[in-house]
């Protein structure tokens, strides 16, 4: 099937699950703040991270769609977060370099999320999202591994950083590069640090896991 059939394709079938399969009011009923019949609290341990298919190229809009039926029908204590996974890389055009942001997993979207069977058709049927990814169809829950892997949850690390300190950079395209600090923000585990990059100087914002504190 050509690209330009493929995109009329997915249109298509967009615009019929919105027409047809639109998540409504009597679909969430009463069952929005609690799992089996018991009241669930603001703030838990139970959720877990659950991966969604998408549309190829709609994965801004199912989790913008995915945001919006969580606050049209008050999920906030069940569906926590919603995140398209990214990565930084090195792309060259036009013979000049420079640092981007994708996409790591085109097509996927993961939440973290209270599941229970109340959930299955408010979510999937929201316009973009194609499914869980699991057995047949239904939800199957991440490894810690897996959690770890996809970088879904933020790691606190305890670095003792100043400006002007050196690190190295441990993690991501630019590992092994020295850099210096030029700002911290302890409360969200971010330095900017300025990196030689691409022969001249530049700012990057990294995670404290993302670098180790050297002495020159």
């Amino acid at each position: 099937m050509s690209d330009n059939k493929q995109e009329i394709y997915e249109e298509q079938v967009l615009s019929e699950n919105s027409a047809m399969e639109e998540v409504t009011e009597a679909d969430v009923k009463t069952n929005v703040n609690s799992v089996n019949g018991e009241q669930v609290p603001e703030h838990t341990t139970d959720a877990k991270w659950y991966a969604l298919h998408t549309f190829s190229g709609y994965e801004n809009v199912a989790k913008e769609n995915l945001e919006t039926v969580v606050t049209k029908f008050g999920l906030q204590n069940r569906i926590f977060d919603i995140i398209i996974p990214m990565e930084s890389v090195v792309e060259e055009k036009n013979g000049k370099k420079k640092l981007v942001e994708r996409k790591s997993m085109p097509c996927y979207i993961f939440v973290k999320m209270i599941y229970g069977d109340d959930l299955w058709h408010n979510v999937t049927r929201t316009r973009g999202i194609t499914g869980f990814v699991g057995p047949n169809g239904r939800p199957l829950a991440l490894t810690e591994e897996e959690v770890r892997k996809n970088k879904l949850e933020k790691i606190k690390v305890e670095v003792d950083l100043q400006v002007g300190d050196k690190i190295e950079v441990i993690d991501g395209p630019l590992e092994g590069t020295i850099g210096t600090v030029q700002s911290v923000n302890p409360e969200s585990g971010v330095a900017t640090v300025i990196v030689e990059m691409f022969g001249r100087e530049a700012p990057v914002d990294l995670d404290y896991t993302q670098m180790r504190k050297v002495s020159l």
